[in-house]
């Protein structure tokens, strides 16, 4: 008898461990289906924002701040579910509350949603996942934690890495929270100010039946700068290295 209670106990507290380390994972894997149930990825399409932007307009006007405070809340939750549409809605933004207002609003919106995602990911996910880790990922963690500041500024603002991957794979890596938000708030500046630019002229476009330009910032006059910040953000790694160099060469 007593040995069936301390297995059942043994049982339970590990449920409980599961429980207490998974449930942030659940919660936007939960959080997820929703989105996907309910139907709600038809409202944030180009063309839910071209049938709607004349009650969009009516929705800012009538509510002022509290139509900023719900669309913020909306892009956080997006972003941390990590589902479709945050591309849309930085448009809309930029249609709703102009270029300045909209990136200000929607990079706050952004950390925030990514820094939820980091903490549930590196809660549930980053210990187990180290702990059985080959070397790749102990090399990369290695140098993630000698220049974490500078390797997150260059994902953040090269766009050809998906945001969603961006948002993850800092989890486990064991960079510092701030160095994580940090990163993310500057590096995500340049290409939502991109896009807020190109939502706030959207409304022409869509009278005319025509399709945002998205790709634009790969164009070179948009890409070309934003390299620029890419290739300035991995100035420290080069330096650290031609250090070593250094050293090495008089050691």
């Amino acid at each position: 008898m007593p040995e069936r209670l301390g297995i059942a106990d043994m049982d339970f507290s590990g449920l409980v461990l599961v429980l207490k380390r998974g449930w942030p994972l659940l919660a936007i894997a939960t959080g997820v289906a929703l989105y996907y149930f309910l139907g709600l990825d038809r409202y944030f399409g180009i063309e839910a924002l071209r049938a709607n932007r004349v009650g969009l307009t009516a929705w800012v006007n009538d509510n002022g701040l509290w139509a900023l405070a719900a669309f913020a809340v909306v892009y956080a939750v997006m972003v941390a579910l990590s589902v479709p549409g945050a591309g849309v809605m930085t448009l809309a933004g930029g249609f709703m509350f102009g270029v300045i207002v909209a990136t200000a609003v929607i990079v706050f919106a952004a950390t925030a949603g990514a820094t939820l995602l980091f903490l549930a990911a590196r809660t549930a996910l980053g210990k187990p996942l180290r702990a059985r880790a080959g070397p790749w990922l102990r090399t990369l963690e290695a140098g993630f934690a000698e220049n974490a500041l500078s390797y997150l500024l260059l994902l953040r603002l090269m766009p050809i890495f998906p945001f969603w991957l961006v948002n993850l794979a800092p989890a486990f890596l064991h960079i510092p929270i701030r160095t994580y938000v940090f990163g993310t708030f500057f590096g995500i500046i340049p290409a939502t100010l991109v896009y807020a630019w190109v939502g706030s002229g959207i409304g022409h476009v869509l009278d005319q039946g025509g399709e945002p330009d998205l790709h634009m910032i790969y164009s070179p006059n948009v890409l070309g700068p934003i390299l620029a910040l890419a290739a300035l953000a991995t100035v420290p790694i080069a330096y650290k290295r031609y250090r070593r160099s250094r050293e090495r060469a008089r050691g």
